[in-house]
């Protein structure tokens, strides 16, 4: 089996002939950049007081630089790794935020950070992907397109998914490349993270609105499930992209079509279970009993597992620019472009605890990692709160 150990992880493309659709790293519409100027913005709801019915407390801070781009924060056992848009990668230990080793690739980065604890990987700005040991560089590879996902690292391989639908394998230590497999190509992509992820011995992959299994030895098909489906008459409206994060439990993985819908998909046999509308920009996360994600509008919605039917939502959020969500022992984790991450209870929505940050965005979803939670700004910095 080729992926021994493994974690439940837009886009531009060939140009000439393509054209490029930035979407939203905050989870705004994607028709945001259209309008004009005198648009007026929705008000983002007030924060209401909280009782911390969750207490937590800040346990370290650490520095990374600013971060302007798709930032995937890895966890690889008790440590974290992060990087910032001028080049720099650090990995940190999420007890303490001290640096296990820091490096700058001496080039601004465009997608990352992957990892498997021995090999970390990043897709700099001129289309290469750059892989590190211990924080020094050991090989580095031109792409044939840009890409806005953070590479996967498993099995001794990099993967590298594309902004033209390639998906790209590059043997870990040496930078050889192994197989590349190609899928037509649309006029219009998101620059936004999209889906990697291993299940068994499958590499699980988000194509337009497909999550895809391939054979990570050769990257043949071994099946395709449709999220959703290209719509309407334009290629605006026709858009379909999966995004961000995925909620993993056993063979069934759940993921986010753009703007589209929330589904999950039976990964062993590559069939769909169950698909229902959504209108986020953000990855997914859940538990064994909820699938939970964040609307374009701020809403907060937890999906049953079983069947997607809707087990609850919020709007206490609203308009405030929310990242995917994280699942924290009873809570879910949230953080919002005031530099809030709200804890919300799993059961019910309800507000267990909001912690602080520097007043920047939140720039990724918060990870967990030695019983820290950790989340990264977009002014570079990178936050560590334990429970008391």
């Amino acid at each position: 089996m080729i992926f021994k150990s493994f974690r439940p992880l837009a886009l531009a493309v060939r140009a000439p002939v393509a054209i490029v659709l930035i979407a939203s790293l905050s989870g705004c519409s994607m028709f945001s950049g259209f309008f004009s100027s005198s648009s007026k913005k929705p008000q983002a709801a007030e924060l209401q007081p909280v009782v911390a019915l969750v207490p937590a407390k800040l346990a370290w801070s650490a520095r990374i630089g600013e971060v302007s781009f798709p930032l995937e924060v890895e966890v690889a056992g008790d440590t974290v790794v992060v990087a910032s848009t001028d080049g720099a990668v650090a990995a940190l230990d999420a007890r303490t935020g001290r640096d296990v080793w820091r490096t700058n690739i001496g080039t601004p980065i465009a997608a990352g950070v992957g990892s498997d604890g021995k090999v970390a990987a990043v897709v700099t700005r001129g289309n290469e992907v750059v892989a590190l040991a211990g924080g020094r560089e050991i090989w580095r590879q031109k792409l044939s397109a840009q890409a806005f996902t953070s590479p996967f690292v498993a099995g001794g391989r990099v993967f590298v998914l594309a902004a033209d639908r390639s998906v790209n394998a590059f043997d870990g230590q040496t930078g050889r490349k192994l197989w590349s497999q190609q899928r037509p190509s649309e006029p219009l992509v998101l620059r936004q993270g999209g889906v990697m992820l291993a299940v068994g011995d499958t590499l699980v992959v988000g194509l337009a609105g497909r999550l895809t299994g391939l054979n990570p030895l050769n990257g043949s098909i071994r099946w395709e499930a449709p999220i959703a489906s290209p719509r309407g008459i334009n290629d605006v409206e026709r858009l379909v992209d999966l995004v961000g994060s995925v909620s993993r439990t056993g063979n069934t993985v759940c993921a986010r079509a753009f703007q589209a819908s929330v589904g999950c998909v039976d990964a062993a046999r590559g069939t769909l279970l169950w698909s229902k509308p959504a209108n986020g920009a953000q990855g997914i996360d859940g538990d064994d009993q909820f699938v939970f994600g964040t609307e374009s509008d701020g809403r907060v919605l937890a999906w049953r597992r079983a069947d997607g039917e809707n087990a609850w939502s919020t709007d206490r959020l609203h308009y405030r620019s929310l990242t995917a969500p994280l699942v924290v022992g009873r809570s879910v984790a949230i953080g919002d472009s005031a530099g809030f991450i709200h804890m919300l209870s799993r059961a019910d929505g309800s507000l267990l605890n909001r912690l602080t940050t520097d007043g920047s965005p939140v720039a990724a979803s918060p990870v967990l990692a030695a019983n820290t939670l950790v989340a990264v700004t977009r002014s570079g910095t990178v936050y560590g709160f334990a429970p008391e």
